[in-house]
């Protein structure tokens, strides 16, 4: 039975034939998707990074269409032949084609995007939400970061950055702009409850811890996974083989934007015996991943859940669900199950289109519907979780 492939992101190869997925999550809403692979060594398997400086806040999921490659490569060519961007040609194409979760990246973000994968990255350390519109807001500070010592706030209009007017930019181009070299300023024009304010914030190298572990009441281990970033996946198996014998883990998911599916299928594995984890589609051409052998079949779990759930984080919530390892406490997840693959673009910029879609191991397409709790809470959720360990309660 075959693993799941060896996922890698490596920009400066795309020239030698490595091929990189980078997709945003609701439009880099919150989180980034991202996956790689080797044409060589294993067939594609996407997979998702949060993208931890700027990213939106989810819409609501609705049908997404695909963008034709062709059309977009040929955009792309026109466009450098006569002396214009073939990024901005190709991103054109994509807008109209109405794949939600299509869109274009240039080297630059590539590189920026690469540093995610290790859980580290170079910015101010907020995230950044573009409304309908147009407007760009502060979704959320990272705690200690330079953007939360300059007492920036969840809810401040982001107006301009270095002399940059960002209202009505992709959030790609304005997590680009708040990107760069650590140590160098950047200026910040923002607005709170109508007030003007301008901050001069210094890059970080900035880190995330993508999974925490505490015990509760109980002898409950609760297993917090941020992202699926690098070695999240053996962290979350390390997590379980030290957890009390016999007692029951809370898998918490909530608010987790994906991660490199690579990392979610490993935490998968920590609770399964091997066994299909999901399946996925491109263009028609389906393909399987599967949990490794020896997991903790026999432990009790629940899998915290939310709006915020979304893509590889689903794709574990299902897997665990339909597998019958797991109950589900919580709201419905975000939805987000489609799969994108890139086409390179004369001036090196990558194109990143919709392909196709996952599904659990029941059969279930998680694009759009995401994955109804199984005990659905809103306020509360680990309070109920913990009942539901306990035996004290099993239904929704």
């Amino acid at each position: 039975m075959p693993g799941p492939p060896a996922l890698c992101l490596r920009p400066r190869d795309l020239r030698r034939g490595a091929v990189l997925t980078l997709v945003f999550l609701a439009a880099v809403a919150a989180a980034v998707s991202t996956g790689c692979w080797d044409r060589e060594n294993a067939p594609a398997a996407p997979a998702a990074l949060a993208a931890p400086t700027g990213a939106a806040a989810p819409e609501k999921p609705r049908a997404t269409g695909t963008a034709d490659r062709e059309a977009v490569a040929r955009a792309a060519a026109e466009a450098v032949a006569e002396g214009k961007s073939g990024k901005k040609a190709a991103q054109d194409v994509v807008s109209r084609s109405g794949d939600r979760w299509g869109t274009v990246y240039d080297q630059g973000e590539y590189a920026a995007f690469a540093e995610g994968l290790d859980g580290r990255w170079t910015g101010v350390g907020l995230w950044a939400d573009r409304g309908r519109d147009g407007l760009i807001k502060v979704d959320k500070v990272q705690p200690g970061s330079p953007a939360a010592r300059a007492g920036l706030r969840a809810g401040d209009r982001l107006l301009n950055v270095d002399g940059h007017a960002v209202t009505g930019l992709p959030v790609t181009e304005v997590v680009a702009l708040l990107r760069g070299e650590a140590g160098t300023p950047v200026v910040l024009n923002l607005s709170r409850d109508g007030v003007g304010l301008t901050e001069t914030v210094r890059r970080e190298q900035l880190r995330t811890e993508p999974v925490t572990v505490r015990q509760i009441a109980g002898g409950i281990t609760v297993i917090k996974v941020v992202s699926f970033t690098r070695g999240s996946g053996e962290r979350v198996k390390a997590a379980v083989r030290e957890a009390p014998p016999g007692a029951g883990v809370m898998l918490d998911l909530r608010g987790n934007p994906g991660g490199l599916v690579a990392e979610a299928v490993t935490a998968a594995s920590a609770f399964l015996d091997g066994g299909l984890v999901a399946t996925y589609d491109v263009r028609g051409d389906e393909r399987a991943l599967y949990a490794e052998p020896g997991g903790d079949t026999a432990r009790p779990l629940v899998a915290l859940v939310d709006g915020g759930t979304m893509s590889a984080a689903e794709l574990v919530t299902g897997a665990l669900q339909d597998r019958g390892r797991a109950l589900a406490v919580g709201s419905r997840t975000f939805g987000k199950g489609s799969v994108q693959m890139p086409t390179e673009l004369p001036d090196g910029s990558v194109a990143e289109l919709t392909v196709g879609t996952y599904r659990t191991p029941g059969g279930r397409s998680l694009d759009g519907s995401g994955i109804t709790p199984d005990v659905a809470v809103g306020d509360g959720a680990e309070e109920r979780a913990a009942k539901v360990l306990g035996g004290r309660e099993v239904g929704p």
